[in-house]
């Protein structure tokens, strides 16, 4: 089991091309996901690759949201056993909502599929995003941007 004592209470061991040569070229890799009770793969995005997700023990909320102008959410519960598919591009996440551990094997249609955790590609980039613009964007006080920037 990866480590999962961190503010999310999740590890994601990826297998990508990065990893293992011999995906090259071949269009798929695979990660697995580890959740503490209550734990959660933050939202995020995989821009070169659709996910399958197989929970494997426990029962996770999964979810998705499609593209403007809906910006719908789409979420299930899953249980051991069941599959859920997240389409290429669009923010997902994964939450554990039971009381123990949970396990979680994804397969992605790219050997490169990236990820882009949205929390921290928004508050935690190098150099930052300007405060006034981040306030802006999600309608809150700078103050508050500066706190969820001084997290990450």
């Amino acid at each position: 089991m990866g480590n999962t004592h961190n503010d999310v209470g999740s590890n994601v061991t990826s297998v990508t091309v990065a990893q293992l040569p011999g995906l090259n070229t071949l269009g798929i890799s695979m990660a697995r996901i580890d959740f503490a009770p209550w734990g959660i793969n933050p939202p995020h995005t995989h821009p070169r690759a659709t996910e399958v997700l197989t929970v494997i023990e426990g029962r996770l909320l999964v979810g998705f949201v499609t593209s403007n102008p809906e910006n719908r959410l789409i979420t299930q519960v899953l249980e051991k056993g069941d599959v859920f598919v997240f389409p290429q591009g669009l923010i997902h996440f994964q939450k554990n909502v039971g009381n123990g551990n949970a396990l979680a094997i994804a397969g992605l249609s790219s050997q490169n599929p990236g990820v882009i955790t949205i929390a921290n590609a928004v508050f935690g980039s190098n150099p930052d995003i300007e405060v006034d613009v981040l306030a802006k964007a999600f309608q809150v006080d700078i103050k508050v941007v500066q706190q969820i920037q001084s997290k990450f």
